[in-house]
């Protein structure tokens, strides 16, 4: 399954309750504000770092989000595969269901 968040997990909780809830295996794709999710050094990093290693996730930030926040690749959690607008395309295609956390 792929779930989208496109809130910021500074300002409501989507992400981490997208990470609670989520199946081993699910891939989670950061829109929008989303992406400040991926950020290291946060208060967040700690949460999405363990749940990437212990339950096998896989996170992308969304690199146009990233971009028009002026976020640089460079500034996110190890692990964390920037994609582009075809990529988030396959994920949905490939992934059959899209649970979006608003």
């Amino acid at each position: 399954m792929l779930h989208t968040v496109n809130k910021s997990p500074f300002e409501k909780n989507s992400l981490d309750t997208c990470l609670r809830l989520c199946t081993n295996g699910s891939h989670i794709l950061l829109i929008e504000d989303g992406v400040y999710g991926a950020l290291s050094g946060t208060i967040h990093e700690g949460t999405v770092r363990d749940n990437m290693s212990k339950r096998n996730l896989s996170l992308y930030a969304l690199g146009a989000d990233l971009k028009a926040r002026g976020i640089d690749p460079s500034r996110l959690i190890e692990g964390i595969e920037v994609v582009g607008y075809g990529e988030f395309v396959d994920l949905a295609a490939n992934c059959g269901t899209v649970q979006s956390w608003l």
